[in-house]
């Protein structure tokens, strides 16, 4: 099969591949690119396999980095753009069921594509914009079906992560998984402990956040493999009921939105705990947490100005779209103009602070101090006061607080 369109992404790497050749090596584009390009979806890095040998590769470009140079990946620098170029490669035994104990470098095509995941990722692409396709993909493609490369069980053994991609791209392609291939993901899905917390987080959160994620929690689901990630053990049924309680058509508009119905589904009580035990940093557990946060009050309440002002528009926004998603009441309209009405949206925007506090009335640093600014930040927030140092200070007087 020939590509009728070769996309621009592969036509500005094109050069890479016409000097390799020139050179006197094979050189093909490879990869998930290459399947994305033959069903028309957006290409993200363009990765190029190369008979070459690494040193070889470093000699016929003049700006190259070793980012992988003992897996045999060279970065190649060609104008604003950067290429891996990794060479045809085998491997030797897996010793902890992600990395290989040894990578030989081969001057075959067929030997590279071989050791590859599923059958529509070990496709090439030469320069000719012609497909190389050695083991059936383009036949799994048309039936949209993931495939193993030769013996699944092999497949996952020689890398566990290996499963949670097959799930993310039963998720993003909106593919079934081949029978075979689905019974070997359960057998092997212990293997998961094996993992890296950090590498599941990314398969897993780029699952949630797909065009088809039902499709690829269902496997999951199906799978067990639950069981085999962190604070997960057990939840079957609770995910289940995530998917039975979110409309048929609903996507996530985040990662956040999607790990904070997660929490609320899994009934986590302790989401800052869960999501360290993921590994994930600060800044998403603080969003992640404050969705939570902001969800639960939502159930019992209203919104009104303090809640709005307490999480954030864009917060409660994505709140609603949860709520609505489950048939409950929303208040869109309602949150857009408390939000507008509000004085404030931030206690630095306020016209004093401590500081001026302390110099102006002579108090003390302290919980007092706090609890002062914290009554001034919610009488603004709430309407009862201007912010302006004048009322301020007037207000103090009034109650009595200086």
């Amino acid at each position: 099969m020939k590509l009728t369109h070769l996309p621009s992404e592969f036509q500005e790497a094109l050069p890479i591949l016409e000097k390799l050749k020139a050179a006197g090596y094979e050189a093909y584009f490879v990869g998930g690119s290459v399947r994305d390009a033959i069903l028309g979806r957006p290409i993200h890095d363009v990765d190029i396999a190369s008979s070459s040998y690494p040193e070889e590769t470093k000699a016929i470009f003049p700006r190259t980095i070793d980012v992988g140079i003992e897996h045999g990946t060279v970065l190649v620098l060609q104008g604003e753009q950067e290429y891996e170029i990794t060479t045809f490669r085998t491997e030797d035994v897996y010793v902890d069921f992600r990395r290989p104990s040894q990578v030989s470098f081969v001057r075959s095509l067929e030997e590279d594509l071989k050791r590859r995941d599923f059958t529509v990722n070990a496709f090439a692409l030469n320069e000719e914009s012609q497909i190389i396709d050695k083991f059936e993909g383009l036949k799994d493609l048309d039936a949209r079906v993931l495939r193993a490369v030769g013996l699944a069980q092999e497949r996952f053994n020689e890398d566990a992560l290996r499963i949670m991609r097959g799930f993310r791209f039963a998720a993003s392609l909106d593919f079934d998984i081949e029978e075979k291939t689905f019974q070997a993901m359960q057998e092997t899905a212990p293997l998961l402990e094996k993992i890296s917390v950090e590498r599941i987080f990314i398969e897993f959160d780029k699952l949630l956040t797909a065009s088809s994620w039902r499709k690829g929690l269902e496997k999951l689901i199906a799978a067990v493999a639950y069981d085999y990630l962190p604070e997960m053990k057990g939840k079957g049924q609770l995910l289940q009921k995530m998917l039975d309680r979110l409309e048929p058509e609903f996507l996530f508009q985040s990662s956040e939105q999607a790990w904070a119905m997660l929490l609320i589904a899994l009934e986590v009580s302790d989401p800052r705990a869960f999501l360290k035990k993921w590994k994930t940093s600060n800044d998403f557990q603080k969003l992640v947490c404050a969705l939570v946060a902001a969800y639960q009050e939502r159930a019992v309440a209203r919104p009104d100005k303090f809640m709005t002002y307490q999480f954030g528009l864009e917060n409660l926004m994505l709140v609603e779209n949860l709520r609505q998603a489950q048939g409950l009441s929303v208040a869109l309209s309602e949150i857009k103009q408390l939000d507008a009405d509000l004085l404030i949206h931030d206690k630095h925007e306020i016209v004093v602070n401590g500081g001026i506090l302390i110099a102006k009335l002579g108090l003390k640093p302290g919980p007092t101090l706090g609890a002062l600014l914290h009554d001034i930040e919610k009488a603004i927030v709430l309407g009862y006061l201007p912010n302006e140092k004048e009322a301020i200070f007037a207000y103090l007087l009034e109650k009595g607080r200086i």
